[in-house]
């Protein structure tokens, strides 16, 4: 009896022919456990950067190191094995010049052996983004609200309010999706733009804030489970794991302070 061929996992291109199609479910994960319940259900998991502050308290994505998203990466991709895993380049890790994009991007690639990489920026990105793809890295583009730059953009604020803004928000879109990028996040904007720049590229349009008639939604998993605090309004509590580990938690500690735990079946005679 021959082995059971292994589960192959969603690559760029495929993603890339879903423009139109039926919409592509992607999710954030940081854990190998996550990874393992999301990878069913999802055509692609996003390692975010997003972890900085979802995982490590900090107070926003800049903090995030290398380090901190190989390590992450390598546990979602042990954890996951059907969906496409592409991992955010932290801040500071691309900027500089498309040789510094490519030596980071190639580092994450061979030590965690995910499917893509993903980078913020429109326009400006652009050649970065042709000179990482014409030499075999996919990557997956990042429009609109660009959580790297809520410091030249003054905090997470909604883009688009300011109808004259649209043709430069619409072209980065353009422009990162010609140079090579196989989809495109298009975060925070009104919900009209987000339509306008789905139907101006050729590549799959990924929202979050966004719009329901993108080629696929996202949104970070611990948000949507109702695991963290204060969300944005475009979050949609799917759980309240949270609610469940405090209430789970707390009868824990009760059961310890009234000798209740460990009972006779959670001890050796």
């Amino acid at each position: 009896m021959s082995a059971q061929a292994p589960v192959k996992r969603f690559t760029a291109p495929q993603i890339a022919a879903r423009k139109n199609g039926t919409p592509i479910v992607s999710l954030t994960a940081y854990t190998a456990p996550m990874a393992a319940m999301v990878d069913p259900h999802a055509e692609l998991i996003l390692v975010g950067d997003s972890l900085g502050m979802v995982v490590h308290g900090l107070p926003s994505t800049i903090g995030v190191t290398m380090e901190m998203m190989i390590l992450h990466g390598q546990a979602v991709m042990r954890g996951s094995s059907r969906a496409m895993v592409v991992i955010d380049m932290p801040f500071g890790s691309y900027e500089e010049s498309p040789q510094q994009a490519f030596h980071n991007a190639a580092r994450i690639m061979q030590e965690t052996g995910c499917g893509a990489v993903k980078l913020e920026g429109g326009a400006r990105m652009a050649e970065t983004v042709a000179f990482l793809t014409q030499r075999g890295i996919p990557v997956m583009g990042h429009v609109g609200l660009t959580p790297q730059a809520t410091h030249v953009m003054g905090g997470f604020k909604t883009q688009g309010r300011d109808h004259d803004s649209w043709p430069m928000h619409i072209e980065d879109a353009r422009s990162i999706a010609a140079a090579g990028a196989f989809c495109v996040v298009v975060e925070g904007v009104l919900a009209e733009l987000a339509d306008r720049i789905t139907d101006a590229i050729d590549v799959p349009t990924i929202g979050i804030g966004a719009s329901a008639r993108c080629d696929g939604q996202i949104l970070v998993l611990d948000d949507m489970l109702g695991m963290s605090g204060r969300v944005p309004r475009f979050v949609r509590k799917f759980g309240n794991a949270g609610e469940d580990c405090a209430r789970a938690i707390a009868e824990y500690a009760a059961a310890v302070r009234d000798r209740s735990f460990p009972a006779e079946e959670q001890t050796y005679r």
